[in-house]
């Protein structure tokens, strides 16, 4: 499971402020997906990979401590059986400034002919084409990682054939071609956590490769239906979650 995929993925099912869907169950959420599975008869979780990475304390106090709670709960519970840890980093990046209209594809905000000195970290240059864009200078926060840690260990069990078969909790389109590669050695389920389409790298055949493949999307009540107990060993549930 790639748990910052998951994570604002139920932020867009739910909104910010909606309590009652972050304090989840991996390993719970994984065996209901197994078991609904007609193909996959008898199959159990034998492993729940969780993937993920510590949030910045300095730069979010209050997030950082119920993350940490969580992450504790999960291992309290017997939620997961392994945390693979990545970066989170944030950084500065200049991009060019845009709207993003309500359908349709962004829009380059244009500058005018003379820009005006403003107090703001912007800037004009020009683009590949020789245009005259606006470069905005943005802070950028970034989880780096999980998607090579989900891939990593996908691999390893099936190659060294400690698994029968294998579901991905991911909507990340850079594990295709891992993906595409396993589903010649077992039967890959992949499942979308978000509430968009499927990422075209993701998609194949139920018949490629050895066969049985299964892909699904999660729903509001996925989050709900597999909430960890409150406490999880000695962990409270955080406000709002």
């Amino acid at each position: 499971m790639d748990g910052f995929n998951l994570y604002y993925s139920g932020r867009r099912w739910f909104g910010r402020d909606v309590a009652g869907w972050r304090w989840l169950s991996p390993k719970s959420l994984a065996a209901a997906l197994v078991a609904q599975r007609a193909n996959w008869s008898g199959a159990r979780v034998n492993r729940v990979v969780y993937c993920t990475a510590r949030i910045d304390a300095a730069e979010a106090p209050v997030a950082y401590v119920d993350q940490d709670v969580y992450l504790k709960a999960l291992d309290a519970e017997g939620a997961v059986d392994h945390i693979e840890f990545g970066q989170y980093v944030a950084r500065t990046k200049q991009v060019p400034l845009a709207c993003q209209p309500r359908k349709g594809r962004p829009q380059l905000v244009r500058p005018p002919a003379q820009m005006p000195e403003v107090d703001l970290p912007l800037m004009v240059a020009n683009d590949a084409n020789g245009d005259r864009i606006i470069l905005a200078t943005a802070l950028v926060r970034e989880e780096k990682g999980s998607d090579v840690n989900v891939a990593t260990h996908m691999l390893v069990d099936v190659l060294s054939r400690e698994v029968d078969a294998v579901v991905v909790v991911s909507n990340d389109s850079d594990l295709g071609l891992p993906l595409k590669i396993v589903r010649n050695y077992v039967p890959v389920g992949v499942v979308n956590p978000s509430t968009g389409f499927l990422a075209g790298a993701l998609q194949g055949k139920a018949t490629d490769g050895v066969g049985r493949h299964w892909w699904r999307q999660l729903s509001r009540s996925d989050f709900t239906d597999h909430q960890m107990p409150d406490p999880a060993g000695s962990f409270t549930r955080p406000p709002g979650w």
